[in-house]
């Protein structure tokens, strides 16, 4: 069974960027030879509305047999601001909390990103996740695209 993997915004921007293309661009050939199954929500088209054209026709070379567009409902809100209200992260964090919970809540196997400060850091891992068990939905795992490399010849 192919790995569902929920893409936060910064991933479609590091495909074109130096300091993380070396790790994105990998991704994204896996992800075209449908090696894996993405995930991707109305928050990363809403923040990706402004990107360059490249960005956009990025997304939009992805086989649709292989993505998975998620909505943003009544329960991702609510656990979103959870994570607030437990001060994982600030209100100026939302859109990354709501991140974290459509990925938490479509029962992704990962989410990655790029973004180590409000996502992919291990003390806001461990606030995610302990605010995801006292709620009684799953932990989520969260990974930059450099640990989805692969390495053999």
């Amino acid at each position: 069974m192919k790995q569902r993997i929920y893409l936060d915004t910064s991933v479609f921007g590091g495909f074109y960027d130096s300091e993380f293309e070396e790790y994105t661009i990998p991704l994204f050939t896996r992800i075209k030879n449908k090696e894996l199954k993405i995930i991707y929500s109305s928050v990363t088209e809403k923040e990706l509305e402004n990107a360059p054209e490249r960005v956009k026709l990025l997304i939009r070379s992805l086989p649709s047999d292989i993505s998975e567009f998620v909505e943003v409902t009544d329960d991702s809100v609510e656990l979103a601001m959870s994570y607030i209200k437990e001060n994982v992260v600030g209100k100026t964090s939302f859109d990354d909390c709501l991140h974290i919970a459509l990925a938490t809540i479509h029962k992704a196997d990962y989410l990655i990103s790029w973004n180590f400060k409000h996502i992919v850091n291990v003390e806001r891992i461990r606030g995610y996740n302990s605010v995801n068990i006292k709620l009684g939905y799953s932990t989520i795992d969260i990974r930059s695209p450099r640990e989805f490399m692969r390495y053999e010849n």
